[in-house]
């Protein structure tokens, strides 16, 4: 049927059809507005790339607080393990996601810190391929020795080791871990000399620390601390932290025990992929400041040897970040570790 022949009814319904199919494409453009979006976000799950083995420390830290700040947001969380080359692997796989809110990545003060200086190449860069959202926790290292080391304050084990540079021996989960370079921001800050024992991970350097076989170790609180409370094998000396830890308040710092200003903690955040819509940054930050204001959240991170720890702002977030790729850059520097 030619143009000119085709029925003056036809035309008309199609034109209907048309004015009322588009105010559907504004009401879509509408749901991409800023305002829209910040009021309907998340509308489905949301995808949590935890870049470590499942049932660790840092995924166990993960899914406690990110599965609260998930009930704030009124969606489920699904968290997906990309464990590999220390967190990288996974934070690659972020870092290419969609930037739209729905995938998220769990990072830490190793691969947001240390990974881009022990690494030639970490496969990313955290301040141009991610958006900061929020930190979450701050988590104190302690020192542990063996028990049967003549040293039973920390005072008295600078001592020690001021006396007896190069003889005794501290371990570490592996070269470039936040274990080992708390050890050597330690040996620059006090002016010692001790020699550095990796591990091919937490365990089995406590292990050799237990029985005796090395002489101290600086590991983060959920590893250090259960082994400390049962005594026997281990002594806790000092925290590494600028204040004390809730869990051990009579235990002294590292910096009230004759290193002035140390203050050395791991960390965990939360960041999206660069080009997440702030409006969603901004829902994203709100969540994790109420679940981490949760009473009983904060008692169990506590318990864990973790305190909630919350960024000012994203822009405070990305701040700190800088500065800590400088910082355990430096140690990394000093240590003379690489992984190629």
């Amino acid at each position: 049927m030619s143009r000119s022949t085709r029925p003056h009814g036809a035309v008309t319904r199609r034109a209907s059809l048309l004015a009322v199919a588009a105010p559907v494409v504004l009401v879509a453009g509408l749901a991409l507005s800023p305002t829209v979006l910040a009021q309907t976000y998340p509308t489905k799950p949301v995808k949590v790339i935890v870049p470590f083995p499942a049932g660790g420390g840092g995924d166990t830290l993960a899914r406690l607080m990110l599965t609260r700040v998930a009930q704030e947001l009124g969606q489920g969380f699904v968290f997906e393990n990309l464990a590999g080359a220390g967190g990288n692997i996974g934070s690659q796989a972020a870092a290419r996601a969609p930037a739209d809110g729905y995938t998220l990545l769990y990072g830490t003060n190793g691969t947001f810190g240390i990974n881009h200086t022990l690494y030639k190449e970490a496969g990313f860069d955290p301040l141009k391929d991610f958006a900061p959202v929020s930190q979450l926790s701050r988590i104190a290292a302690m020192v542990v020795v063996r028990q049967d080391l003549p040293a039973r304050t920390m005072p008295e084990l600078l001592a020690l080791l001021r006396r007896e540079p190069g003889k005794h021996t501290f371990a570490s989960a592996g070269n470039g871990t936040t274990s080992h370079l708390a050890g050597e921001m330690l040996k620059a800050s006090a002016g010692i000399d001790m020699v550095h024992v990796p591990y091919r991970g937490g365990a089995p350097a406590m292990t050799d620390l237990l029985a005796g076989q090395v002489d101290m170790m600086i590991d983060v609180m959920p590893n250090a601390a259960p082994h400390v409370k049962a005594g026997g094998r281990a002594r806790g000396l000092a925290v590494s932290t600028a204040q004390r830890v809730a869990s051990f308040p009579d235990m002294p710092t590292i910096a009230e025990s004759g290193v002035p200003g140390f203050d050395v903690s791991a960390w965990d955040a939360l960041f999206v992929p660069a080009g997440t819509p702030a409006p969603v940054i901004a829902r994203l930050e709100q969540a994790v400041h109420k679940a981490l204001a949760d009473p009983e959240l904060r008692r169990q991170l506590q318990e864990r040897g973790a305190e909630a720890a919350p960024s000012s702002s994203p822009p405070a977030l990305g701040s700190f970040v800088q500065s800590e790729i400088k910082r355990w850059g430096d140690a990394i520097r000093r240590s003379g570790a690489r992984v190629d």
